[in-house]
């Protein structure tokens, strides 16, 4: 079964075919339609399209979950063909995508923009955790919304936040329930009563000194418990046991709430069908950090989580790198060279209460990198950015953004 022409007419426009109809996939999708590009299709099998940076406030008590999700099909920017599918393979060679449901769809352009699947799996227990009534995560739509009745209910006990090892979407943000929760519990006055665990991979809170002495200030403020450089490494719903470590080094935790987000990785078809490079154990795909084409098949391009960019992944890195993308790939498309360059720019606001926000940006170096650049203090805990973080940008994907104008 073949979802389209093969091969394209002589003087027919472009197939281009984008794998994945999240923030990447549309964002994209949405510019080339502006731009006239070709004929695109998205593969995206999910119905249900989710702004994941609500997720957060939604576990941390602070927006409805509602506010979170729209139908996928009221997203998919107009003109642009939805196949409620998903990628099995890809061949290159070929300029092939086999489905899952054993269709194909040809392509002359291909966009990769499949993010990154959560890999509860590889942590022994915690899918069980999670089923479990104490098991909660901002990670997933159904467990943020679980979360915020059952943070928001707790008068006492030990809470264990964790956070994943890189690479993560957005990573840091498994932080931003724990702040908005120890706000929570101090404002009606039972935080003295609550323990808050929080374990982190990294040996700071974030890895950038000016951000991590913010986050250091709240971490404090708080009285929450810092293991640095540990990872989760399994856990025990039944006992509610959990262990971590770093190297030898291991400790054995109880809790009464578990916040947990997973080990991520790409999907496995892309290492599969040869889109990734050989040495990379994460399987994402292998492109010129600075054009988004695949170093191997120029065919091929890739933005969002599942891309290798060497940045921290983010909600506003796909938003750069979408312009990149769609610039360098309509120039080809018009004989020329690709020429725009993505510097690395990514973003990570971190909810630090229920009013204020650090808001980080930085580029692939790790340097600071504020939207307004004369504003060098702009990442410092502020009402503002709240503001523009829970109101502004809630609006401005929506409404903007998947329909490639922001």
């Amino acid at each position: 079964m073949v979802d389209s022409p093969s091969p394209a007419d002589a003087g027919a426009p472009p197939r281009i075919v984008i794998v994945g109809g999240g923030n990447a996939g549309l964002s994209v999708a949405g510019r080339l339609q502006r731009a006239r590009a070709g004929e695109i299709t998205v593969i995206e099998p999910r119905e249900q399209h989710a702004y994941a940076p609500l997720q957060s406030h939604i576990a941390g008590g602070a927006a409805r979950a509602s506010l979170a999700v729209r139908a996928q099909a009221d997203v998919i920017p107009p003109g642009v063909r939805w196949l409620r599918d998903e990628a099995f393979t890809v061949d290159a060679e070929a300029r092939r995508v086999h489905l899952v449901s054993g269709g194909r769809v040809d392509y002359d352009q291909l966009v990769v923009c499949a993010g990154l699947r959560m890999a509860w799996e590889q942590v022994p227990g915690l899918t069980e955790a999670m089923a479990a009534p104490e098991g909660v995560s901002n990670y997933d739509f159904t467990l943020a919304a679980k979360a915020s009745p059952v943070l928001r209910d707790l008068r006492a006990g030990t809470v264990v936040f964790t956070q994943p090892p890189e690479p993560a979407s957005c990573g840091a943000a498994a932080q931003k329930p724990m702040y908005l929760a120890c706000d929570w519990w101090r404002a009606i006055g039972v935080r003295d009563d609550i323990r808050v665990v929080f374990v982190c991979p990294d040996p700071v809170p974030f890895g950038i000194p000016a951000i991590d002495r913010e986050l250091q200030r709240k971490l404090d403020e708080y009285g929450i418990e810092v293991r640095y450089s540990r990872e989760l490494r399994e856990v025990d719903a039944a006992t509610r046991t959990l262990v971590i470590g770093h190297g030898e080094t291991v400790e054995t935790l109880s809790y009464d709430v578990l916040h947990a987000v997973p080990p991520q990785r790409a999907p496995e078809w892309i290492a599969g069908s040869g889109l990734a490079a050989s040495d990379d154990p994460q399987g994402l795909v292998d492109v010129d950090p600075e054009t988004l084409r695949h170093v191997r098949y120029p065919e091929v391009w890739a933005v969002g989580d599942a891309a290798r960019v060497a940045t921290r992944p983010s909600g506003g890195a796909i938003r750069q790198q979408a312009k990149t993308l769609v610039k360098n790939l309509t120039a080809v498309l018009a004989g020329r060279a690709p020429t725009s360059r993505y510097d690395g720019y990514s973003v990570v606001p971190f909810t630090v209460s229920r009013g204020t926000v650090v808001f980080a940006e930085f580029d692939r170096r790790g340097r600071l990198q504020p939207t307004i650049p004369f504003w060098r203090s702009l990442y410092r805990e502020r009402r503002s950015t709240w503001i523009a973080d829970r109101r502004v940008l809630p609006w401005v994907y929506w409404h903007l953004i998947l329909r490639g104008r922001a």
